[in-house]
């Protein structure tokens, strides 16, 4: 009952008419930033998070960060609904999780089921969002009244896993995963040390003092990059655009994704409330088991609609299911929650088990109006999909200076400093020619986020056992988390050699 009253309480928030404005407008603009390729969740959400902080300029703080993390949230689950969009008209992914997409969905386009398929995403990803919604609601109370048990060995062992997580799944190469998060924890120690205040890696540099501003290191990054990745390619798109036609779902294809929607909504919930699974991974896993429980197979990759409804409702339901070690643990587990931590964190508000106790209307407000963002995203999306496929057609002459527009003034809008400047354009260079040579930027970002709060939970822990690293391996929930971070990075490893030992043992 009590989390009743509670979620009562968060839809009063969500419902107040600044939310509801700022919850449509953050989905319309995730949808728009799903449907445009290559900008993708993480882009869009580091790119609004300096706009939120002059929408709501003039606000109380709490509400404030409820208005903010409201908009960034819509962007962040309308981005996947939005990604279907280029996937089945373009044969191009308007964001990894929905690569899986373009198998059978572009296959319907060309056959003249392209309003089918559109319709189906849309449905699928809206009654995977209310399942993961729900599933939010039962769990994220009981889950943060446990995890207030946890003391600083606990939470350094469970961050920890939350990196090796991400850096065991995160690109090709699993070495090239784990540099990266390590750059990024080295990169979270520039500035003043917050036990001794001495100053670290700061070169008598004043700026450096207060560190490197996550915002200016993820939009340039993120954003920046692809513009430089764009221009210098010259990837500016192409292909014929396939016509939309009849948009509404015949009765045999509600009927064949009826199934598909309802196992990709569980199976994607449960893949996004592992830390470092994600979005990407519930869709591919959601499309194998469908290709594997279908009765004709053969069908797949030649345009059948289970081939969209699975995979596009997986991918939604990790979205929501991301939000649970976010919220209850203070862990995120894609980059994209990392993106949004940051932003819940500049706005003085701590996500992880005391969130509930501390700042409940900023969590039951977001999850009040994700339901409220779910809904307008059906009514959005059912009527405009050919309004969102136009959008497809926007010329980057026009598109990639307005992203550069954003992404100087949002940075200097918070920061005021010429040096944000000159970071977020060396920040864009850097993440253009890491992701040319694969490496994955995404486990940067955690590194960058997780990094000062590792260290602090590791500092305590040693205060109070007087420098004894032994705590980490006494503490039985403290050595259950090393022990499954150490096998999320060995086992692939191990695999990997014994898959290169039968090759060559088939050779010989």
């Amino acid at each position: 009952m009590e989390t009743l009253q509670f979620l009562a309480d968060g839809f009063a928030s969500a419902l107040q008419w600044q939310n509801l404005l700022f919850a449509f407008v953050g989905v319309l603009i995730g949808t728009a930033v799903g449907v445009l390729p290559g900008i993708g969740p993480m882009s869009g959400v580091a790119l609004l998070i300096p706009v939120t902080a002059t929408l709501t300029s003039g606000q109380d703080p709490a509400s404030a960060a409820t208005s903010a993390i409201i908009l960034l949230a819509g962007v962040y689950y309308g981005a996947m609904y939005g990604g279907s969009t280029t996937s089945i008209l373009l044969n191009t992914p308007g964001e990894s999780s929905s690569v899986v997409t373009t198998l059978d969905g572009y296959q319907m386009a060309r056959q003249g089921r392209a309003g089918a398929a559109l319709s189906i995403a849309a449905i699928g990803s809206f009654v995977a969002g209310i399942v993961s919604l729900v599933a939010l609601v039962l769990l994220a109370q009981p889950l943060s009244e446990v995890a207030i048990r946890f003391g600083p060995a606990e939470y350094f062992s469970l961050m920890l896993l939350g990196l090796a997580a991400v850096s065991g799944l995160a690109g090709k190469s699993m070495t090239k995963a784990l540099l990266m998060t390590v750059f990024g924890l080295l990169l979270a120690t520039i500035g003043m040390d917050n036990v001794s205040g001495v100053a670290r890696f700061t070169y008598d540099v004043p700026v450096l003092y207060s560190g490197l501003e996550f915002l200016t290191v993820a939009v340039g990054l993120f954003a920046l990059g692809e513009v430089f990745k764009t221009i210098l390619h010259r990837d500016y798109g192409g292909g014929d655009v396939a016509k939309v036609g009849r948009v509404t779902p015949t009765r045999q294809d509600l009927k064949q994704s009826a199934a598909p929607i309802a196992r990709g909504s569980l199976l994607g919930f449960f893949i996004g409330v592992l830390p470092g699974a994600g979005a990407t991974l519930a869709s591919f896993f959601s499309y194998i088991m469908e290709k594997k429980l279908s009765r004709s197979p053969e069908r797949f990759g030649k345009g059948a609609i289970e081939g969209v409804a699975g995979p596009e409702s997986a991918n939604n339901a990790a979205s929501g299911g991301a939000m649970i070690p976010l919220l209850t643990l203070g862990i995120p587990g894609s980059g994209t929650t990392a993106i949004l931590m940051g932003a819940l964190i500049m706005y003085n508000v701590q996500p992880g088990p005391l969130l509930f106790e501390d700042n409940p209307g900023v969590a039951w407000g977001l999850i009040a109006s994700m339901f409220i963002g779910n809904l307008m995203l059906l009514v959005l999306n059912m009527p405009l999909v050919k309004v969102f496929a136009k959008i497809i057609e926007t010329p980057p002459k026009y598109l990639l200076p307005i992203i550069v527009a954003i992404s100087v003034f949002g940075v200097y809008a918070v920061q005021y400093t010429t040096f944000d400047l000159l970071l977020l354009i060396g920040c864009g260079i850097a993440g253009y020619f890491l992701a040319q040579n694969d490496y994955p930027l995404a486990p940067l970002v955690l590194g960058l986020v997780l990094g000062p709060m590792i260290e602090n939970n590791m500092r305590r822990a040693l205060t109070a056992s007087n420098g004894d690293f032994s705590i980490f391996l006494t503490k039985p929930i403290s050595l259950a988390f090393l022990v499954v971070a150490a096998l999320w990075l060995l086992v692939p490893l191990l695999l990997k050699m014994r898959g290169k030992k039968v090759l060559i043992n088939e050779e010989a």
